[in-house]
Protein backbone atom coordinates (compact mmCIF):
# COMPACT_ATOMS: atom_id res chain seq x y z
CA UNK A 1 0.00 0.00 0.00
CA UNK A 2 1.56 3.29 -1.15
CA UNK A 3 -0.95 5.63 0.50
CA UNK A 4 1.75 6.83 2.89
CA UNK A 5 3.41 8.62 -0.01
CA UNK A 6 0.50 11.05 -0.19
CA UNK A 7 -0.06 13.37 2.72
CA UNK A 8 -3.89 13.71 2.86
CA UNK A 9 -5.87 10.57 3.68
CA UNK A 10 -9.12 10.20 1.75
CA UNK A 11 -10.92 8.02 -0.75
CA UNK A 12 -9.02 9.87 -3.46
CA UNK A 13 -5.78 8.85 -1.79
CA UNK A 14 -6.90 5.23 -1.68
CA UNK A 15 -7.82 5.36 -5.35
CA UNK A 16 -4.44 6.81 -6.27
CA UNK A 17 -2.76 4.25 -4.05
CA UNK A 18 -4.50 1.52 -6.01
CA UNK A 19 -3.38 3.09 -9.27
CA UNK A 20 0.17 3.29 -7.96
CA UNK A 21 0.01 -0.37 -6.96
CA UNK A 22 -0.97 -1.23 -10.54
CA UNK A 23 1.88 0.92 -11.81
CA UNK A 24 4.22 -0.77 -9.35
CA UNK A 25 3.25 -4.23 -10.55
CA UNK A 26 3.47 -3.13 -14.18
CA UNK A 27 6.86 -1.63 -13.52
CA UNK A 28 8.08 -4.85 -11.95
CA UNK A 29 6.78 -6.79 -14.92
CA UNK A 30 8.70 -4.46 -17.21
CA UNK A 31 11.82 -4.57 -15.07
CA UNK A 32 11.93 -8.24 -14.04
CA UNK A 33 11.10 -11.72 -15.21
CA UNK A 34 10.10 -14.03 -12.33
CA UNK A 35 11.13 -17.66 -12.21
CA UNK A 36 11.03 -20.24 -9.45
CA UNK A 37 14.49 -21.36 -10.47
CA UNK A 38 16.06 -17.84 -10.41
CA UNK A 39 19.37 -17.59 -8.56
CA UNK A 40 21.26 -14.49 -7.41
CA UNK A 41 23.70 -14.92 -10.31
CA UNK A 42 20.83 -15.05 -12.79
CA UNK A 43 18.97 -12.01 -11.38
CA UNK A 44 21.13 -9.45 -13.19
CA UNK A 45 20.27 -11.01 -16.54
CA UNK A 46 16.57 -10.25 -16.11
CA UNK A 47 16.91 -6.87 -14.40
CA UNK A 48 16.05 -4.02 -16.77
CA UNK A 49 17.53 -0.85 -15.22
CA UNK A 50 15.88 1.51 -17.75
CA UNK A 51 12.53 -0.06 -16.89
CA UNK A 52 13.09 0.61 -13.19
CA UNK A 53 14.05 4.21 -13.92
CA UNK A 54 10.97 4.70 -16.08
CA UNK A 55 8.79 3.29 -13.31
CA UNK A 56 10.34 5.63 -10.72
CA UNK A 57 9.90 8.62 -13.02
CA UNK A 58 6.24 7.72 -13.57
CA UNK A 59 5.73 7.34 -9.83
CA UNK A 60 7.32 10.71 -9.11
CA UNK A 61 5.26 12.35 -11.85
CA UNK A 62 2.02 10.88 -10.45
CA UNK A 63 2.89 12.17 -6.99
CA UNK A 64 3.77 15.57 -8.49
CA UNK A 65 0.39 15.71 -10.24
CA UNK A 66 -1.38 14.74 -7.02
CA UNK A 67 0.42 17.37 -4.96
CA UNK A 68 -0.46 20.02 -7.53
CA UNK A 69 -4.09 18.96 -8.15
CA UNK A 70 -5.28 18.38 -4.60
CA UNK A 71 -3.57 21.20 -2.74
CA UNK A 72 -5.68 24.20 -1.79
CA UNK A 73 -3.24 26.53 -3.52
CA UNK A 74 -4.59 29.16 -5.94
CA UNK A 75 -5.00 28.01 -9.56
CA UNK A 76 -2.28 28.40 -12.13
CA UNK A 77 -0.52 26.77 -15.07
CA UNK A 78 0.55 23.16 -14.53
CA UNK A 79 4.20 23.05 -13.38
CA UNK A 80 6.67 20.55 -14.75
CA UNK A 81 8.78 18.62 -12.24
CA UNK A 82 11.89 20.47 -11.08
CA UNK A 83 11.59 23.40 -13.53
CA UNK A 84 8.02 24.44 -12.66
CA UNK A 85 6.72 27.14 -15.02
CA UNK A 86 10.10 28.55 -15.98
CA UNK A 87 9.52 27.52 -19.61
CA UNK A 88 6.50 29.85 -19.71
CA UNK A 89 8.49 32.88 -18.60
CA UNK A 90 10.09 34.87 -21.41
CA UNK A 91 13.85 35.13 -21.15
CA UNK A 92 13.98 38.70 -22.48
CA UNK A 93 10.68 39.97 -21.08
CA UNK A 94 9.69 37.92 -18.01
CA UNK A 95 6.79 40.26 -17.22
CA UNK A 96 4.73 39.49 -20.32
CA UNK A 97 3.32 36.26 -18.88
CA UNK A 98 1.72 37.80 -15.79
CA UNK A 99 -1.20 39.64 -17.46
CA UNK A 100 -2.02 36.40 -19.30
CA UNK A 101 -2.01 34.41 -16.06
CA UNK A 102 -4.23 37.01 -14.36
CA UNK A 103 -6.65 37.00 -17.29
CA UNK A 104 -6.96 33.20 -17.28
CA UNK A 105 -6.80 32.34 -13.57
CA UNK A 106 -8.04 35.50 -11.84
CA UNK A 107 -6.60 37.90 -9.28
CA UNK A 108 -5.00 35.16 -7.15
CA UNK A 109 -2.90 32.55 -8.93
CA UNK A 110 0.14 30.33 -8.46
CA UNK A 111 3.30 30.31 -10.56
CA UNK A 112 6.11 27.85 -9.92
CA UNK A 113 9.62 29.29 -10.18
CA UNK A 114 11.46 26.00 -10.43
CA UNK A 115 10.24 23.95 -7.49
CA UNK A 116 9.23 27.10 -5.64
CA UNK A 117 5.51 28.03 -5.70
CA UNK A 118 4.87 31.76 -5.79
CA UNK A 119 1.45 33.34 -5.19
CA UNK A 120 0.60 36.18 -7.58
CA UNK A 121 -1.86 38.84 -6.45
CA UNK A 122 -3.01 41.00 -9.34
CA UNK A 123 -6.45 42.09 -8.15
CA UNK A 124 -7.25 45.03 -5.89
CA UNK A 125 -9.43 43.05 -3.47
CA UNK A 126 -6.87 40.27 -3.02
CA UNK A 127 -4.07 42.80 -2.65
CA UNK A 128 -6.00 44.70 0.00
CA UNK A 129 -6.89 41.53 1.91
CA UNK A 130 -3.29 40.33 2.01
CA UNK A 131 -1.21 43.48 2.18
CA UNK A 132 -3.49 45.78 4.18
CA UNK A 133 -5.84 43.65 6.29
CA UNK A 134 -3.15 41.03 7.00
CA UNK A 135 -0.07 43.23 6.86
CA UNK A 136 1.29 41.69 10.08
CA UNK A 137 1.26 38.23 8.46
CA UNK A 138 3.36 39.24 5.43
CA UNK A 139 6.27 40.97 7.16
CA UNK A 140 9.03 38.55 6.15
CA UNK A 141 10.97 38.39 2.91
CA UNK A 142 11.67 35.23 0.92
CA UNK A 143 15.22 34.06 0.43
CA UNK A 144 16.69 34.59 -3.02
CA UNK A 145 20.43 34.02 -3.51
CA UNK A 146 20.95 37.13 -5.63
CA UNK A 147 19.15 39.36 -3.11
CA UNK A 148 21.12 37.81 -0.29
CA UNK A 149 24.35 38.50 -2.18
CA UNK A 150 23.34 42.14 -2.63
CA UNK A 151 21.96 43.05 0.80
CA UNK A 152 22.45 40.06 3.12
CA UNK A 153 18.95 40.50 4.56
CA UNK A 154 19.56 44.11 5.62
CA UNK A 155 18.35 47.54 4.54
CA UNK A 156 14.82 48.76 3.90
CA UNK A 157 13.64 46.63 0.98
CA UNK A 158 14.74 43.03 1.46
CA UNK A 159 14.85 42.85 5.25
CA UNK A 160 11.95 41.55 7.31
CA UNK A 161 10.36 41.18 10.72
CA UNK A 162 11.21 43.42 13.67
CA UNK A 163 14.36 44.81 12.06
CA UNK A 164 12.49 45.88 8.95
CA UNK A 165 9.73 47.56 10.97
CA UNK A 166 12.23 49.54 13.06
CA UNK A 167 14.39 50.53 10.08
CA UNK A 168 11.31 51.60 8.14
CA UNK A 169 9.92 53.55 11.09
CA UNK A 170 13.21 55.41 11.48
CA UNK A 171 13.50 56.12 7.74
CA UNK A 172 9.96 57.51 7.48
CA UNK A 173 10.41 59.73 10.55
CA UNK A 174 13.83 61.00 9.44
CA UNK A 175 12.82 61.80 5.87
CA UNK A 176 9.73 63.57 7.14
CA UNK A 177 11.96 65.58 9.49
CA UNK A 178 14.01 66.77 6.50
CA UNK A 179 10.94 67.83 4.58
CA UNK A 180 9.74 64.91 2.45
CA UNK A 181 6.10 65.61 1.74
CA UNK A 182 6.45 69.13 3.15
CA UNK A 183 7.20 72.58 1.84
CA UNK A 184 10.73 72.56 3.32
CA UNK A 185 12.00 70.31 0.50
CA UNK A 186 10.33 72.42 -2.15
CA UNK A 187 13.28 74.77 -2.76
CA UNK A 188 15.62 71.88 -3.49
CA UNK A 189 13.13 70.37 -5.95
CA UNK A 190 12.52 73.71 -7.68
CA UNK A 191 16.25 74.21 -8.10
CA UNK A 192 16.60 70.87 -9.87
CA UNK A 193 13.52 71.67 -11.99
CA UNK A 194 15.26 74.83 -13.16
CA UNK A 195 18.33 72.84 -14.23
CA UNK A 196 16.15 70.33 -16.09
CA UNK A 197 14.27 73.08 -17.94
CA UNK A 198 17.54 74.70 -19.01
CA UNK A 199 18.85 71.37 -20.26
CA UNK A 200 15.64 70.76 -22.21
CA UNK A 201 15.91 74.17 -23.88
CA UNK A 202 19.50 73.38 -24.85
CA UNK A 203 18.25 70.43 -26.93
CA UNK A 204 16.39 72.93 -29.19
CA UNK A 205 13.46 70.61 -29.77
CA UNK A 206 15.54 67.78 -31.23
CA UNK A 207 14.84 64.15 -30.22
CA UNK A 208 16.86 62.89 -27.25
CA UNK A 209 16.62 60.42 -24.37
CA UNK A 210 15.80 62.33 -21.15
CA UNK A 211 16.55 59.40 -18.81
CA UNK A 212 20.03 60.49 -17.67
CA UNK A 213 18.89 64.09 -17.20
CA UNK A 214 15.91 63.11 -15.07
CA UNK A 215 18.00 60.56 -13.18
CA UNK A 216 20.54 63.24 -12.25
CA UNK A 217 17.84 65.62 -11.06
CA UNK A 218 16.11 63.02 -8.90
CA UNK A 219 19.43 61.62 -7.68
CA UNK A 220 20.55 65.05 -6.52
CA UNK A 221 17.42 65.48 -4.41
CA UNK A 222 18.11 62.09 -2.78
CA UNK A 223 21.74 63.14 -2.23
CA UNK A 224 20.66 66.31 -0.46
CA UNK A 225 18.59 64.20 1.95
CA UNK A 226 21.10 61.45 2.70
CA UNK A 227 24.50 63.13 2.15
CA UNK A 228 23.65 66.78 2.81
CA UNK A 229 25.03 68.05 -0.53
CA UNK A 230 24.50 67.79 -4.29
CA UNK A 231 26.63 66.97 -7.33
CA UNK A 232 27.19 68.71 -10.63
CA UNK A 233 25.49 66.85 -13.46
CA UNK A 234 28.81 66.30 -15.26
CA UNK A 235 30.55 64.89 -12.16
CA UNK A 236 31.89 61.46 -13.14
CA UNK A 237 31.55 60.15 -9.59
CA UNK A 238 27.88 61.12 -9.61
CA UNK A 239 27.33 59.36 -12.94
CA UNK A 240 28.97 56.18 -11.66
CA UNK A 241 26.96 56.35 -8.44
CA UNK A 242 23.73 56.47 -10.43
CA UNK A 243 24.78 53.76 -12.88
CA UNK A 244 26.03 51.32 -10.23
CA UNK A 245 22.86 51.81 -8.21
CA UNK A 246 20.64 51.35 -11.27
CA UNK A 247 22.45 48.17 -12.33
CA UNK A 248 22.20 46.72 -8.81
CA UNK A 249 18.43 47.17 -8.66
CA UNK A 250 17.93 45.69 -12.12
CA UNK A 251 19.97 42.54 -11.46
CA UNK A 252 17.32 40.56 -9.48
CA UNK A 253 14.83 40.74 -12.37
CA UNK A 254 17.10 40.34 -15.40
CA UNK A 255 18.27 37.06 -16.95
CA UNK A 256 21.55 36.99 -15.03
CA UNK A 257 19.80 37.44 -11.70
CA UNK A 258 17.31 34.67 -12.49
CA UNK A 259 20.11 32.31 -13.46
CA UNK A 260 21.95 33.18 -10.25
CA UNK A 261 18.85 32.39 -8.19
CA UNK A 262 18.55 28.94 -9.79
CA UNK A 263 22.26 28.05 -9.81
CA UNK A 264 24.00 30.27 -7.22
CA UNK A 265 27.07 28.09 -6.69
CA UNK A 266 27.70 27.62 -10.40
CA UNK A 267 27.04 31.27 -11.30
CA UNK A 268 29.46 32.41 -8.60
CA UNK A 269 32.27 31.02 -10.76
CA UNK A 270 30.96 31.90 -14.21
CA UNK A 271 31.61 35.28 -15.88
CA UNK A 272 28.72 37.52 -16.83
CA UNK A 273 26.88 40.74 -16.11
CA UNK A 274 26.18 39.60 -12.56
CA UNK A 275 29.90 39.59 -11.77
CA UNK A 276 30.26 43.16 -13.08
CA UNK A 277 27.29 44.25 -10.98
CA UNK A 278 28.70 42.64 -7.83
CA UNK A 279 32.06 44.37 -8.42
CA UNK A 280 30.36 47.75 -8.92
CA UNK A 281 28.23 47.15 -5.83
CA UNK A 282 31.43 46.78 -3.80
CA UNK A 283 32.62 50.15 -5.15
CA UNK A 284 29.27 51.67 -4.23
CA UNK A 285 29.57 50.38 -0.67
CA UNK A 286 33.09 51.84 -0.40
CA UNK A 287 31.71 55.23 -1.45
CA UNK A 288 29.02 55.03 1.24
CA UNK A 289 31.61 54.00 3.84
CA UNK A 290 33.70 57.06 2.98
CA UNK A 291 30.67 59.33 3.35
CA UNK A 292 29.83 57.78 6.73
CA UNK A 293 33.40 58.32 7.92
CA UNK A 294 33.32 61.99 6.82
CA UNK A 295 30.09 62.47 8.75
CA UNK A 296 31.60 60.87 11.85
CA UNK A 297 34.47 63.34 11.77
CA UNK A 298 32.50 66.59 11.51
CA UNK A 299 28.94 65.92 12.68
CA UNK A 300 27.20 67.79 15.48
CA UNK A 301 24.81 65.46 17.38
CA UNK A 302 22.64 68.40 18.42
CA UNK A 303 22.18 69.56 14.82
CA UNK A 304 21.86 66.67 12.32
CA UNK A 305 22.31 67.70 8.70
CA UNK A 306 21.01 64.65 6.86
CA UNK A 307 19.98 61.01 7.05
CA UNK A 308 23.49 59.77 7.84
CA UNK A 309 23.85 62.12 10.82
CA UNK A 310 20.49 61.00 12.22
CA UNK A 311 21.37 57.34 11.75
CA UNK A 312 24.70 57.75 13.54
CA UNK A 313 22.85 59.42 16.42
CA UNK A 314 20.39 56.50 16.52
CA UNK A 315 23.27 54.01 16.59
CA UNK A 316 24.52 55.65 19.79
CA UNK A 317 21.12 56.04 21.46
CA UNK A 318 19.24 52.83 20.66
CA UNK A 319 19.15 49.95 23.12
CA UNK A 320 17.24 47.65 20.79
CA UNK A 321 19.91 45.28 19.51
CA UNK A 322 17.40 43.38 17.35
CA UNK A 323 16.70 46.55 15.33
CA UNK A 324 20.33 46.34 14.13
CA UNK A 325 21.23 50.00 13.85
CA UNK A 326 24.74 49.27 12.61
CA UNK A 327 27.06 50.72 10.00
CA UNK A 328 26.45 47.74 7.72
CA UNK A 329 22.71 48.30 7.90
CA UNK A 330 23.20 52.02 7.29
CA UNK A 331 25.12 51.23 4.09
CA UNK A 332 22.29 49.04 2.83
CA UNK A 333 19.67 51.62 3.83
CA UNK A 334 21.57 54.24 1.79
CA UNK A 335 21.70 51.82 -1.13
CA UNK A 336 17.94 51.26 -0.91
CA UNK A 337 17.07 54.94 -0.50
CA UNK A 338 19.30 55.96 -3.36
CA UNK A 339 18.38 53.12 -5.70
CA UNK A 340 14.65 52.88 -5.05
CA UNK A 341 14.20 56.65 -4.81
CA UNK A 342 15.84 57.44 -8.14
CA UNK A 343 14.45 54.41 -9.98
CA UNK A 344 10.75 54.94 -9.21
CA UNK A 345 10.69 58.73 -9.56
CA UNK A 346 12.75 58.78 -12.76
CA UNK A 347 10.45 56.18 -14.31
CA UNK A 348 7.35 58.16 -13.30
CA UNK A 349 8.72 61.31 -14.92
CA UNK A 350 9.81 59.42 -18.04
CA UNK A 351 6.36 57.88 -18.47
CA UNK A 352 4.81 61.31 -17.95
CA UNK A 353 6.89 62.81 -20.77
CA UNK A 354 6.08 59.86 -23.02
CA UNK A 355 2.33 60.21 -22.49
CA UNK A 356 2.49 63.96 -23.02
CA UNK A 357 4.14 63.30 -26.39
CA UNK A 358 1.70 60.53 -27.29
CA UNK A 359 -1.42 62.49 -26.32
CA UNK A 360 -0.78 66.08 -27.49
CA UNK A 361 -4.39 67.08 -26.82
CA UNK A 362 -3.88 66.27 -23.12
CA UNK A 363 -0.58 68.13 -23.16
CA UNK A 364 -2.31 71.22 -24.57
CA UNK A 365 -4.95 71.20 -21.81
CA UNK A 366 -2.29 70.79 -19.10
CA UNK A 367 -0.23 73.63 -20.58
CA UNK A 368 -3.29 75.87 -20.87
CA UNK A 369 -4.24 75.30 -17.23
CA UNK A 370 -0.68 75.97 -16.02
CA UNK A 371 -0.46 79.15 -18.12
CA UNK A 372 -3.79 80.35 -16.75
CA UNK A 373 -3.02 79.66 -13.07
CA UNK A 374 0.76 80.13 -12.84
CA UNK A 375 1.79 81.93 -16.00
CA UNK A 376 5.26 81.93 -17.56
CA UNK A 377 7.10 84.07 -15.00
CA UNK A 378 7.41 81.71 -12.03
CA UNK A 379 7.72 78.04 -11.15
CA UNK A 380 4.79 76.00 -9.79
CA UNK A 381 4.52 75.55 -6.03
CA UNK A 382 2.91 72.86 -3.90
CA UNK A 383 0.18 75.30 -2.91
CA UNK A 384 -0.88 75.56 -6.57
CA UNK A 385 -2.18 71.99 -6.60
CA UNK A 386 -5.69 72.93 -5.50
CA UNK A 387 -5.94 75.33 -8.45
CA UNK A 388 -4.70 72.79 -11.03
CA UNK A 389 -7.32 70.00 -10.91
CA UNK A 390 -6.81 68.80 -14.49
CA UNK A 391 -3.01 68.74 -14.23
CA UNK A 392 -3.20 66.98 -10.89
CA UNK A 393 -5.61 64.38 -12.34
CA UNK A 394 -3.27 63.76 -15.29
CA UNK A 395 -0.34 63.16 -12.91
CA UNK A 396 -2.39 60.60 -11.00
CA UNK A 397 -3.51 58.94 -14.24
CA UNK A 398 0.11 58.63 -15.40
CA UNK A 399 1.04 56.93 -12.14
CA UNK A 400 -1.97 54.62 -12.40
CA UNK A 401 -1.49 53.70 -16.04
CA UNK A 402 2.29 53.58 -16.30
CA UNK A 403 4.23 50.43 -15.49
CA UNK A 404 6.51 52.18 -12.99
CA UNK A 405 6.92 49.20 -10.66
CA UNK A 406 5.94 45.83 -12.09
CA UNK A 407 6.17 44.14 -8.70
CA UNK A 408 6.19 45.08 -5.08
CA UNK A 409 9.12 43.10 -3.59
CA UNK A 410 7.73 39.66 -2.64
CA UNK A 411 6.97 38.64 0.93
CA UNK A 412 6.35 35.36 2.72
CA UNK A 413 3.64 34.46 5.20
CA UNK A 414 4.94 34.12 8.76
CA UNK A 415 1.99 31.81 9.55
CA UNK A 416 -0.67 29.88 7.64
CA UNK A 417 -3.36 32.19 6.31
CA UNK A 418 -5.92 32.52 3.51
CA UNK A 419 -6.37 35.06 0.75
CA UNK A 420 -9.56 35.05 -1.33
CA UNK A 421 -10.37 31.65 0.18
CA UNK A 422 -7.08 30.04 -0.86
CA UNK A 423 -4.52 28.67 1.55
CA UNK A 424 -1.23 30.56 1.78
CA UNK A 425 1.06 28.28 3.83
CA UNK A 426 3.69 29.57 6.21
CA UNK A 427 6.91 30.65 4.47
CA UNK A 428 5.23 30.72 1.08
CA UNK A 429 6.24 33.44 -1.38
CA UNK A 430 3.61 36.03 -2.23
CA UNK A 431 4.50 38.37 -5.07
CA UNK A 432 2.29 41.43 -5.24
CA UNK A 433 1.57 42.92 -8.64
CA UNK A 434 -0.84 45.84 -8.76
Amino acid sequence: NLSGIFTPSSSITEHLSSCCTDLFVSGLRVGFTFSSNMTSEMMGEWMDVPGILIFLCVLLFVKHMYDFRFSNMPPGPFPLPFIGNLMCIGFNDPMEIFPKIAERYGGVSTLYLGRRPCILLTGYEAFKEAFVEQADVFTERPFFPVNDRICNGKGLIFSGGHMWRQQRRFAVATLKYFGVGKKTLENSILQECQFVCEALRAERGLPFNPHDLLNCAVGNIICSLVFGYKFEYDDQRFYQLLKYSDDTFKLPINRWGRLYNEFPTLMSFLPGQHQTTFANLSKLKVFFQEEIQKHREDRNPSSPRDYIDCYLDEMEKTKDSEAEFTEENLIHCLLDLFGAGTESTTKSLSWGLLYMAKYPEVQEKVQAEIDHVIGQTRQPLMEDRTHLPYTYAVIHEVQRFANVLAFIPPRVACRDTTVAGYLIPKVRDAAFKV
